[in-house]
């Protein structure tokens, strides 16, 4: 059971339900059209929004954004102990803006703030077919949550990403009878996903958001269950987004795909579901090589069909629970399987799938395989559409 803290109140728990709704994963710009896209009747009065004239600058982007209104930090990764034990886990701080940047606070205390921080801390326990879930909730002051650029440090009480030496980060969390703790090093660089980092998820130009990965993070470090300690390594993935724009009214939910090769590869790939059961036009991908060359895949350039399903024992959802993935430049075909069925996210503003999983498949006509991570949502519960 989650229990809110009382100081929080329903009206701030109803605006992060709101602000939560613009975490999709983000698309490609659509063709344009004679006449100018529209801008979302769904922004609020004195927020920033994403129209790709933002170009993203580093460190600074590594940090927050309160000028829009939602934003996250998304780690999440694939682990695995010298004898072969496997994990996974996801680690997630998420900001939602309460008041424009420009609004007046009604005082000066500490205790007033403009936004609220929360976040997800997960682990898959694979050999004990186990799932590991935590929330938490925080107002930033007096620093106790909060998010910042150079030196690069996100964090929530003391669920923590701080960053070292250039390409180098700390990851902890501990709750309960779980803990992670991992430095981890980029190996493939920062990868603009979309237009030079802006991407469309929906018909209007502001439907978007300013969207980055580190698709390669090698990790290194330890996980505590139970009091047993276990030094594992494997690789993680961070996305980082921001945005003001909250989905279609047309669309109910979102397929997120991040699967790194053991070769070198890597690929982000998602697909925004419209309630007529079709696929947006928005939906698509990047596919990185070894070398780092990124190659932007538009929906047409790839095919999901789902080869199985799950049914929630905690509630009437069925997710789908098995995939083939087929690209057509690079030509891949993937098949995709949890590491296990049941890595379902049960809170109390939403409900969806977060989960390990691993491939195999051919590129090119030659075997390729790995791990990754997906992330189901609008399958069971309320998708926090306002």
């Amino acid at each position: 059971m989650i229990n809110f803290p009382a100081r929080l109140g329903l009206s701030a728990i109803l605006v992060l339900i709101l602000g939560l709704s613009a975490c999709a994963p983000a698309g490609l710009p659509t063709t344009p059209t004679a006449a100018p896209p529209a801008l979302s009747q769904t922004i609020p009065p004195g927020f920033t929004y994403a129209d790709g004239t933002r170009p993203l600058s580093f460190p600074a982007d590594f940090g927050a954004h309160p000028d829009f209104r939602s934003e996250w930090w998304y780690y999440t990764g694939n682990l695995q102990t010298a004898q072969g034990r496997h994990f996974g886990f996801e680690l997630t701080v998420f900001r939602v803006s309460l008041l424009p940047p420009t609004a007046p606070l009604p005082s000066d205390s500490n205790w007033y703030s403009r936004e609220l921080y929360f976040a997800h801390f997960t682990i898959s326990d694979i050999s004990s077919v186990r799932f590991y879930a935590f929330e938490r909730y925080s107002r930033p002051g007096p620093g106790l949550a909060g998010a910042q650029g150079d030196p690069y440090r996100v964090w929530l009480e003391d669920w923590n990403i701080t960053g070292g030496a250039p390409g180098a980060y700390h990851l902890q969390a501990k709750q309960a009878d779980a803990a992670l703790d991992l430095n981890l090093n980029d190996e493939m660089g920062v990868i603009l996903q979309g237009q030079n980092g802006y991407s469309r998820k929906g018909q209007n130009v502001s439907d978007a958001s300013y969207y980055y990965s580190q698709p390669r993070l090698s990790a290194r470090g330890s996980i505590n269950l139970a009091g047993v300690s276990y030094q594992v390594s494997g690789l993680a993935w961070n996305d980082h987004e921001f945005s003001t724009s909250v989905l279609d009214k047309t669309q109910i939910g979102w397929d997120w795909f991040s699967l790194q090769f053991e070769s070198g590869p890597a690929l982000m790939l998602f697909q925004l579901r419209e309630r007529d059961g079709s696929t947006s036009a928005t939906s698509g991908g990047t596919f990185i090589t070894a070398d780092k060359t990124r190659q932007v895949l538009q929906n047409k350039d790839s095919q999901i069909t789902v080869l199985d399903q799950w049914h929630s024992p905690h509630n009437n959802g069925v997710y789908p629970s098995g995939w083939q993935i087929q690209l057509t430049s690079p030509d891949c075909l993937l098949q995709v399987r949890p590491w296990m069925p049941d890595q379902e996210v049960n809170f109390l503003a939403v409900t969806y799938w977060e989960g390990a999983v691993r491939f195999e498949g051919t590129c090119g006509g030659q075997p390729v395989r790995g791990s990754g991570y997906i992330e189901l949502t609008g399958y069971a519960g309320n998708l926090p559409l306002p």
